[in-house]
């Protein structure tokens, strides 16, 4: 087991021991805004292109509390910190001229960090020998945007996030239609250095929605960003560091090359991405049997990538109808049984969601590629997401629980990645 996850664990008396206490002259803000010099280009949501990037992560509403005003964003993020940034690179796409982005969220805008040439491009730092037509991704995270709050288990917070930001970029493709591919084996030590993020910013994954370009070789475009500060005050954290560090390389990856098939409606799946929102609590209504059926499929439909990792989807079916209580997985119950009381208290005591909640969820994982296995947790999660707020069931994912007390009930010894609850 990896030492980072063992060492972050939560347990009923760490959480009563270790008070979490914020230093809100200190909170980061959640905005990378690049200065204006450089180029930028507000969205056209009347534009077809445009309207695609915005369901990835645009803003969608704004919540006010006596501490200040707060803005929801389309891709969930734990505490609503939201530490990814998004940044991509355009060849070939009508509207868009060539080159390397910045995703601006506060202003729903695209800054042109660099151009490219139809010889050169980011393409080989993402294992690609020829040019590619469409988009290729790229998610990062700005660590202390988490742990200012979240402090040594915010990279947990940060794959997590990532990985919801790239199940964002697919739910968001369905709408073209576009086929993506999440790639893990990208050179992350050499674009930390490129993009200038002086150890304070670091790329986690990319993903490719393009198509390669026959007898078009290209070859890596060299440029060198000056840093640009991402969230306004900075705390080192060694632990957070030194897990990213000695989690970069891969190792022993296989490939999923299966593309996933899901059956929404354009016009609702646009809705449902623009209108997601996680639940904070349920009133314990139960859902029907098709309903689940549904849900489950969707989440369980393969993830294309270069380094896929198995995570096992345990279920804690509270209130579904035609449907025995107990654990659940792949189909098959593991023991019956309420249990509804029991998922409450191992999500950290958050009995109004997975108590209350018709369904909950555990993802657990022991392969070895830390980042990709846990971003695939994300992807899993969003999925779940959408297919639940599709179905008009609100879901809320829960990224703290009692990490041991989940292997017992679960009854394996790997690590959990991410707890979700859905219901009414």
């Amino acid at each position: 087991m990896f030492w980072y996850h063992s060492t972050t664990k939560h347990s009923y008396n760490s959480v009563r021991t270790n008070p979490n206490r914020l230093s809100w002259e200190d909170q980061p803000s959640t905005y990378k805004n690049y200065p204006d010099s450089y180029e930028k280009r507000k969205l056209d949501l009347d534009k077809a292109e445009d309207n695609f990037l915005y369901h990835i992560a645009g803003l969608t509403a704004k919540k006010s509390y006596p501490s200040g005003e707060y803005y929801l964003r389309i891709n969930p993020s734990a505490g609503a910190l939201y530490p990814n940034e998004l940044y991509f690179q355009v060849r070939g796409v009508e509207g868009i001229e060539d080159g390397v982005y910045h995703y601006d969220v506060s202003s729903s805008s695209l800054t042109l960090l660099h151009r490219i040439t139809e010889n050169e491009g980011l393409e080989p730092y993402l294992g690609y020998k020829t040019a590619m037509k469409g988009y290729l991704f790229l998610v990062s995270a700005i660590y202390y945007r988490s742990s200012w709050k979240y402090k040594n288990r915010a990279f947990r917070y940060c794959l997590l996030d990532g990985g919801h930001l790239l199940g964002s970029i697919e739910a968001s493709a369905l709408l073209k239609p576009y086929a993506v591919e999440m790639v893990y084996n990208i050179d992350r030590e050499k674009l930390n250095r490129m993009f200038g993020f002086e150890d304070r910013e670091w790329f986690l994954s990319g993903c490719s929605m393009a198509v390669p370009m026959q007898e078009q070789e290209v070859s890596p475009v060299e440029f060198s960003l000056p840093y640009v500060d991402g969230s306004g005050t900075f705390e080192p954290n060694p632990l957070i560091e030194q897990a990213y560090s000695e989690t970069l390389q891969l190792e022993s990856c296989k490939k999923e090359v299966r593309a996933p098939k899901f059956t929404y409606h354009r016009e609702k799946l646009q809705e449902t991405i623009f209108t997601r929102r996680s639940q904070r609590g349920f009133h314990e209504g139960a859902i029907t049997k098709g309903q689940f059926n549904y849900i489950m499929e969707s989440i369980h439909q393969p993830v294309r990538s270069d380094c896929d990792e198995d995570v096992s989807i345990y279920v804690v079916i509270n209130r579904v109808l035609d449907m025995p209580l107990g654990l659940y997985k792949k189909g098959e119950y593991i023991k019956y049984g309420d249990f509804a009381k029991k998922a409450g208290y191992l999500s950290l005591e958050q009995y109004s969601l997975s108590m209350q909640g018709a369904v909950a969820f555990f993802l657990t994982s022991k392969a070895k590629n830390y980042q990709a296995l846990y971003q695939k947790a994300g992807i899993i999660g969003h999925r779940l997401y959408v297919a639940s707020l599709y179905m008009g069931i609100g879901c809320s994912g829960i990224g703290a629980y009692y990490d041991d007390e989940v292997n017992v009930f679960v009854e394996n010894e790997e690590m959990v990645l991410y707890a979700l609850a859905i219901g009414k």
